[in-house]
């Protein structure tokens, strides 16, 4: 099938969120595989200095939305494309550059498509979409629908994800000799030890909320009081206001030491995509799938965020989770069943339809 060859061109090539020139070729590739298959011709734009991939209308309906970019380090997979009967592996096939492709030959089955929807395709979306979010929000706010093509879980849409926020803590304490006058320094290995305790502390399983410390740093050398140490905290919730529960908790932490000194940064990344947001359309596919002789999809709440998360908080109805069928996002045995690829396609196709049907 010519999707699978497109599919093997995206993969092979790779572009990390980090590495700006394989991301611009990525869009590159990807308007070549798109004008191939669509008219209009598709185009790049720059939204603050990195490449988004467009096709169809500057005023949407509906807004058929991915990203391109991977968090594969280039040379991760050996080889980058492999395919064992029904299954193709390489980087970012799942997550979610098949999810893109299917977008673009469901697009091809409607006659006129390009006055009433949209293709975006994001460079940034896996290192928290900072330069992407602002275009994502403003076309959002305008469309009757957007749907994420994000991977589905194990072929269910996403009806609900939780909100993010990342903080890093800096611990600064007093350097002095460990052996020699350990009491005249202040010890910030010990100090962020009692910081990582207390926010662990803060998860909230009633609301799904968890607070996981990851990344920590402290010290010099062995025979050295430390005089710094930071700490990274992940936080996911399905309720906004739990997340803003924890960013004024983070904001109050204080240092055990009189005389250490502690900051805070980071903050909200993405706000949850609540189910209020995602019902309606949920339904619509449901039916949609129905009339075409589908079983039922399926939903699915996940704890990973995706740029549907800002799309949902600037007012937009939101289906996520509409790409590929597989498993392994972000894993090292990332994958997709090719023979899922043609229902997908179909069904997207008749969702369509019916979300523009005057």
């Amino acid at each position: 099938m010519a999707i699978i060859e497109d599919l093997q061109k995206l993969v092979e090539f790779e572009s990390p969120s980090d590495d700006l020139a394989a991301c611009r070729g990525v869009v590159d590739l990807a308007i070549q595989i798109a004008n191939n298959n669509l008219k209009p011709e598709a185009k790049i734009i720059e939204e603050n200095g990195r490449p988004v991939f467009w096709w169809g209308s500057t005023n949407p309906e509906v807004v058929l939305l991915a990203h391109l970019d991977t968090v594969w380090p280039i040379g991760s997979f050996t080889p980058t494309w492999n395919v064992t009967g029904d299954i193709a592996k390489g980087p970012g096939v799942f997550d979610m550059k098949a999810g893109f492709l299917q977008a673009i030959y469901a697009v091809k089955e409607i006659a006129g498509a390009d006055t009433k929807v949209a293709i975006i395709a994001t460079t940034d979306e896996e290192v928290g979409s900072q330069t992407s979010r602002a275009l994502i929000e403003c076309v959002a706010k305008g469309a009757k629908a957007v749907l994420v093509l994000e991977a589905s879980l194990n072929g269910k849409v996403k009806t609900g994800r939780k909100g993010t926020a990342m903080y890093q803590i800096a611990l600064h304490g007093r350097a002095s000799h460990a052996g020699l006058e350990p009491e005249k320094g202040i010890n910030a290995t010990t100090e962020i030890a009692a910081i990582v305790i207390e926010v662990a502390k803060l998860a909230n399983p009633e609301f799904g909320t968890t607070v996981v410390p990851t990344v920590m740093h402290a010290g010099t050398t062995t025979n050295t009081v430390p005089a710094l140490a930071t700490l990274d905290i992940d936080i996911r919730s399905f309720s906004a206001a739990e997340l803003t529960r924890i960013d004024g908790a983070m904001r109050k932490l204080v240092a055990s030491h009189p005389e250490a000194k502690l900051e805070v940064t980071g903050g909200i990344n993405r706000p949850p995509l609540e189910e209020s947001a995602t019902l309606e359309l949920y339904e619509i596919l449901e039916k949609v799938a129905k009339g075409i002789g589908m079983n039922a999809i399926g939903k699915a709440a996940v704890g990973g965020a995706s740029d549907g998360n800002f799309a949902a908080a600037a007012g937009a109805r939101v289906l996520d989770g509409l790409g590929a069928v597989g498993d392994g996002a972000h894993a090292p045995h990332e994958q997709i069943l090719l023979s899922s690829i043609p229902s997908r396609v179909k069904l997207l196709t008749a969702f369509i339809k019916e979300l523009i049907r005057d």
